[in-house]
């Protein structure tokens, strides 16, 4: 039985808790069917892949022209994935942990990525609605620390301190 799928401030962007089966012998959760029409809509999922990264390193910023979607979900550590609309300058966070499994998707044509803030690497599996194309592929991308992302809004709030500066992926959240 698949959990609600919730909507977030971003079109197309949905985030499912998956539900973990416990019993004596360990833990069974599935993580991801092409069934679960309200994660996926019409996207199949044609690939897999897994990044093992390391604390404190981020992997941004980028984006897909072509209609691809990604489906993260953290099997191990802890990472928070950022997602940026370009046009409204609006940024959604999203923390991502092995404690809490839950499966994002991040429509392509925004500029996304993702920084380690667990003390351990941490191990992300995506899954990706188009194969990767090793001739064209479909990747737009800019630095990390690139001073043009400048949110107005961040998870739908005007007000919050990090707000009409460039973004900085080190600027703790919780402040």
């Amino acid at each position: 039985m698949q959990n609600e799928v919730r909507e977030l401030p971003l079109s197309g962007v949905r985030l499912l808790d998956l539900t973990r089966h416990p019993d004596e012998r360990g833990v069974f959760t599935e993580i991801m069917r092409s069934d679960w029409k309200s994660l996926l809509g019409e996207d199949p999922v044609l690939q897999a892949n897994l990044s093992v990264t390391y604390p404190s390193i981020v992997r941004a910023w980028h984006r897909h022209k072509r209609g691809q979607a990604d489906y993260f979900l953290t099997l191990k550590g802890t990472v928070k994935v950022c997602i940026y609309d370009e046009e409204e300058a609006h940024l959604l966070e999203a923390v991502l942990s092995e404690a809490r499994m839950q499966v994002l998707r991040v429509p392509g044509h925004y500029w996304h990525g993702f920084k380690v803030v667990s003390p351990e690497p941490a191990y992300l599996v995506y899954f990706v609605n188009r194969l990767y194309d090793y001739k064209m592929p479909d990747e737009e991308r800019r630095p990390w620390d690139d001073p043009q992302i400048v949110p107005r809004k961040i998870n739908g709030r005007t007000d919050d301190p990090r707000c009409n500066k460039p973004w900085d992926w080190f600027y703790p959240s919780h402040r």
